[in-house]
């Protein structure tokens, strides 16, 4: 009975392999295409690009993508490197190369967010000929640095076993030192999350962050350079990175601010970003197969059941199609109906988590199951209980079977709604899958190519996860320099009405209309005074309340820069 059970799970598995395997293979080579396509001087769809810059998307209109973001090429540069150093595709040199030049000279550009002493490795997004964007946008995110340097270093170690360490300290550690130095300084500030909503403490900043510490101290010992402040800075960003998780609902919070559930896909994509497969199941930096990792796994997926029609009809422990949380909103395109769609490369990750899992249970030949993870767990196998599951047990062959099918699952919902061309956009229809949203997004297609490399188990380098201890004290980083903001608005009211304001950054609620600080009236002059980042730009608008009815003033933003540190303002404006 035993044999006859393998025998038939692992059928049902191969069958379900077999069915996406051709995908995978044609994909494969349509997504390197066309991420490469994005990529400046001489990409087909990068035209006016300069060498080494990666666009976003070649879409102009609704919306327009045709810039380049840090983060975004930092993770695209990555999956590039990876396939360089590993001698995938030993031709990648060159692009790496102008990679690297491009990126150095970013890191040198003044911008909105400041120079290179004042914060302006801090800003997101430059126009594509590697001039500053000067527009009003969510500043400063401060996950591009950390993973610009995770780029570059997988790089410099590659390039260390080939030539001197005198050549990769005058090449390369100059421009690593910097993001370095920002993230170590800057660690503990707010910042813009990933998708550039919400100004707070971000789980997938922090995650990363913490990498870029421990991987760039590596580097600075091997170069002989000093390590000392990056060491004591990632002990407390790894102390800090503990506070995310819910432990009453069994998920990590992805934002400390914003006003939302804090489900969303950001925390699924700093546990595949930050894999280390030599920290095994590590639940301290959430690994893929963490008990943790595996519970916010499930309440992330299960979120999206019911949301999107696509999803209808899928059995409870079956992959469904996912999107960047479940209050989203963005490109909504059903009239009437203000849900946002899901996205190629949140449903991409969904899988890719579960492949790493795969991955190390494999190597471990164990799964434990734990109070945290039961759940998680009990959605394939409903007997199962807390304890250790090894080879020669039947729970552990299930339980892998189980998640391999539901990690091809993932990968099946995102072959379904690929066209035949292999074209992918950002998103797809939440009721007919038809692609909407951006067209040829690069984060996609490198999406794609880090899902397709998991499930073949090509393992990535550590990069120090294991065995790391969180300290039992957190330790502050350099504390925030503020200023002080008095706000007034002119606004006449009726009985029992308020005005309240809120805004782009946490001291101003993250423009959470429930949270928004309230104001004080003298006649129609209503007035609060805030101690807020210094050197900022700040978004802001205000509000009226009655009787539990919001009214948001009319577009567009205000927007301010608060004092430098220690400095005082006052705001005067009139309702609109």
């Amino acid at each position: 009975m035993r044999l006859l059970l393998v025998s038939a799970l692992s059928l049902c598995t191969a069958v379900l392999a077999r069915s996406v395997d051709s995908y995978v293979v044609s994909e494969a080579a349509i997504a390197k295409a066309g991420l490469l396509a994005n990529i400046g001087p001489s990409g087909s769809k990068a035209s006016g690009a300069s060498p080494g810059v990666v666009i976003a998307s070649p879409n102009t209109v609704e919306p327009n993508y045709l810039y380049t973001w840090v983060r975004d090429s930092s993770l695209v540069f990555k999956v590039l490197i990876d396939q360089f150093t590993t001698g995938q595709d030993p031709s990648l040199q060159d692009h790496v190369v102008n990679f690297i030049d491009a990126e150095s000279k970013l890191q040198q550009l003044a911008n909105p967010s400041g120079n290179l002493t004042t914060g302006g490795l801090g800003e997101p997004k430059f126009n594509i000929n590697i001039t500053a964007f000067t527009d009003s946008w969510g500043r400063p995110q401060r996950d591009g640095p950390a993973l610009r340097s995770t780029a570059v270093i997988t790089y410099a170690n590659w390039l260390l076993k080939r030539s001197s360490s005198s050549n990769v300290l005058e090449t390369l550690w100059p421009m690593i030192k910097l993001d370095l130095d920002y993230v170590a300084a800057n660690w503990n500030q707010s910042s813009f999350d990933l998708w550039e909503e919400v100004e707070s403490s971000s789980f997938f900043t922090t995650a990363v962050q913490h990498r870029a510490l421990r991987e760039g101290a590596a580097l600075a010992k091997t170069l002989k350079q000093n390590a000392t402040a990056y060491l004591t800075q990632a002990d407390n960003v790894l102390c800090f990175l503990q506070s995310y998780w819910n432990e009453e609902k069994g998920y990590l919070t992805a934002n400390t601010g914003g006003g939302r559930s804090g489900i969303d896909a950001n925390t699924l994509l700093a546990s595949i970003h930050t894999f280390d497969p030599a920290a095994g199941c590590d639940a301290h930096t959430f690994q893929p197969c963490s008990d943790k990792a595996l519970s916010n796994l499930k309440v992330y997926v299960d979120s999206f059941r019911s949301i999107y029609a696509l999803n209808n009809g899928t059995a409870s422990n079956a992959a469904v199609a996912t999107g960047r949380y479940p209050e989203d909103v963005y490109m909504a395109t059903t009239p009437g109906l203000a849900i946002s769609n899901p996205w190629y490369l949140t449903t991409a990750a969904v899988a890719e988590q579960l492949y790493d899992a795969l991955l190390v249970w494999e190597r471990q030949l164990k799964i434990e199951v734990t109070e945290t993870s039961l759940s998680f767990f009990q959605q394939f196998e409903p007997k199962v209980k807390v304890g250790t599951y090894g080879l020669l047990s039947l729970t552990y062959i299930k339980l892998l079977a189980e998640v391999k099918a539901f990690a091809e699952g993932a990968l099946a919902i995102h072959a379904k709604y690929t066209p035949s061309n292999g074209a992918l956009s950002e998103q797809f229809d939440k009721t007919n899958g038809t692609q909407v949203s951006a067209k040829d997004l690069t984060w996609s297609y490198a999406a794609a190519l880090t899902m397709f490399s998991a499930r073949a188990s090509k393992v990535p380098l550590s990069w120090g996860a294991a065995g790391l201890t969180v300290p039992k004290v957190c330790k502050p980083g350099p504390p925030l320099p503020t200023s002080t903001v008095t706000f007034t608005v002119d606004a006449t009211t009726v009985a029992g009405e308020s005005i309240l304001l809120t805004g782009s950054i946490a001291e101003l609620q993250s423009w959470s209309p429930t949270t928004a600080l309230p104001m004080t009236a003298d006649g129609s002059t209503w007035s609060v005074t805030v101690v807020v980042p210094a050197s900022t730009i700040v978004d802001f608008k205000y509000i009226r309340m009655l009787d539990g009815a919001v009214t948001w003033e009319s577009d567009p933003n205000n927007e301010i820069t608060t004092p430098a540190e220690g400095g005082e303002a006052t705001i005067d404006d009139v309702w609109r």
